[in-house]
C-alpha cells in the first residue's frame, strides 16, 4: 500500500505509518531542519525511512497532487493550525497560518482510500467547537470547496446544509475524530492529541479506533500492590519515590487490571548511561544540556511515571515539560536521545540541528508507536475491503 505524507516534520507520524506497511509516494515539509533530518535518515539501509522519496522542501500550497488521483491508499499529516478569533471576519481557507484547507485540498485532489490527520488537543476546546465542526465537515465533503471571497462561516453553513440534505456527492468520507492519550498505547509519555481518521464512503468500511492496551491503573498495581516494577528495575525500597496521591490510588485497587502497565520514563531510558558533556560513543545525541531548574508549574517528569508531554516551545524549549525529575529532587534536561525514546523513535534515528532545534522537532512529532498502532488498524481494514 502507498501513502502521501504532508507536514512531515521530523517523520514521527510517517515513520509509524511506514512500519504499518505503507510506502510513501510523496513527502512534503517546509522546514529545512526537518527535511535535513528526513534526508539523512532515509540514507540508512535499516531505517523506517529507507524507502521514502526525497522530501519536497517547500510550501505545500505550491504542490499539485492531481497526478496522484486515485493512485494512493492513504494521506496523512499534522496540519499546522493557529488559533484565531471566531468572532472576527477571518476566512479559514484563506488564512496563511492555517493549513487545514491544504490538507482538505490534498484529499480532494488525490481521492485516497483513507486519511489520518493529527493535531493538538487544544483544537477540541469549547472555544474552538465551531471550527472543529468545520474541519470535520470539510473532511466529510472535500469537493465542497470554499468559494472565492466566501467567509469561512458561510462555507460552514453550506457544508451543514449539505450534510443534512441527504444528497450524495461524488467524493465523501466517513470521518471519526477522537482525543487519544499516547500512554494508553504503550508510549512512555502522557501525550494527548486529537486524531482524525476517514475512509472513503464507497468502500463501505465500518471502523473505530483501536482498543487501548495500557493503563495507569496497571502501572500502579505493579508499583503499589506488587513488586514487579521495582524488581524489574532493581530499585531498593529506600529508593522508591512515588507521588502520595498515586500511591493511595494504587492501594485502593482490589483487582489486577487486564491492560498492560503504562511505560514510565525509567522504562524508556534505564539502559542509557547518565549523560555527560562528552558525546556518547554508543548512543547518538546523548549529551548533557546544562541550565535546568525547577520552579512552581515546571517540575519535570518523575522517573517512575509516564513523562509529561514533550513541548516544542515557541521561544526555546520550556523547562518543566522537557526535564527529568530524579527521585532525590534534582532535575536535569532530557537529552535528545532520551526525548527520542519518549517519542518511541529508534536509537538509530538522528535529528539535525542544535539541542533546542532537535527538541523542537521532537516536541512537534507524533509518537512513532501511536502512529503505527493506528495505521496498522487502518491498513487491515483497507486490505479487508480490497
Amino acid at each position: 500500500m502507498n501513502a502521501v505524507e504532508l507536514f512531515a516534520g521530523a517523520g514521527g507520524l510517517g515513520m509509524g505509518i511506514s512500519k504499518a506497511g505503507f510506502t510513501p509516494e510523496r513527502v512534503v515539509e517546509w522546514d529545512r531542519w526537518c527535511c535535513d533530518t528526513i534526508r539523512e535518515n532515509r540514507k540508512k539501509d535499516k531505517s523506517p525511512l529507507a524507502h521514502w522519496p526525497n522530501p519536497i522542501e517547500g510550501d505545500v500550497r505550491g504542490v499539485n497532487f492531481g497526478d496522484l488521483q486515485g493512485k494512493v491508499d492513504l494521506v496523512s499529516g499534522g496540519p499546522p493550525c493557529q488559533p484565531f478569533s471566531l468572532g472576527g471576519k477571518h476566512r479559514a481557507h484563506k488564512d496563511s497560518r492555517d493549513m487545514w484547507p491544504e490538507a482538505v485540498r490534498a484529499v480532494r485532489e488525490i481521492e485516497p482510500k483513507a486519511f489520518i490527520f493529527e493535531n493538538v488537543k487544544g483544537l477540541t476546546r469549547a472555544s474552538f467547537a465551531t471550527y472543529f465542526s468545520y474541519i470535520v465537515l470539510q473532511l466529510n465533503y472535500p469537493e465542497i470547496d470554499g468559494r472565492a471571497d466566501e467567509e469561512w462561516i458561510d462555507h460552514l453553513a453550506r457544508l451543514e446544509q449539505h450534510h443534512t440534505s441527504g444528497v450524495t456527492t461524488g467524493l465523501e468520507y466517513r470521518v471519526v475524530p477522537r482525543v487519544l492519550n499516547a500512554a494508553n498505547y504503550g508510549v512512555p509519555q502522557r501525550r494527548e492529541r486529537v486524531v482524525f481518521v476517514g475512509f472513503r464512503s464507497d468502500l463501505g468500511i465500518e471502523w473505530s479506533f483501536p482498543d487501548e492496551t495500557h493503563s495507569l491503573e496497571a502501572l500502579l498495581w505493579d508499583q503499589c500492590r506488587g513488586e514487579e516494577y521495582w524488581d524489574r528495575h532493581k530499585v531498593a525500597r529506600i529508593d522508591r519515590n512515588l507521588d502520595c496521591r498515586l500511591y493511595e490510588r494504587g492501594m485502593r485497587l482490589r483487582e489486577k487490571p487486564r491492560a498492560k502497565a503504562w511505560r514510565t520514563v525509567r522504562d524508556a531510558i534505564a539502559d542509557l548511561p547518565e549523560p555527560t558533556a562528552t558525546p556518547s560513543l554508543v548512543f547518538a545525541d546523548h549529551r548533557v544540556q546544562l541550565g535546568a531548574r525547577s520552579y512552581p508549574g515546571h517540575t519535570g517528569s518523575p522517573l517512575d511515571e509516564a513523562a509529561k508531554t514533550l513541548k516544542a516551545g515557541v521561544h526555546g524549549v520550556p523547562g518543566g515539560e522537557n526535564m527529568l525529575a530524579r527521585p532525590d529532587g534534582s532535575v536535569r534536561y532530557f537529552t535528545v536521545r532520551e526525548s527520542a525514546r519518549l517519542q518511541t523513535f529508534p536509537d538509530s534515528y538522528h535529528l539535525h540541528g542544535s539541542w533546542s532545534e532537535a527538541m523542537r522537532q521532537l516536541g512537534n512529532a507524533v509518537p512513532v508507536e501511536l502512529a503505527r498502532v493506528i495505521a496498522t488498524n487502518v491498513a487491515s481494514h483497507l486490505k479487508q475491503a480490497a
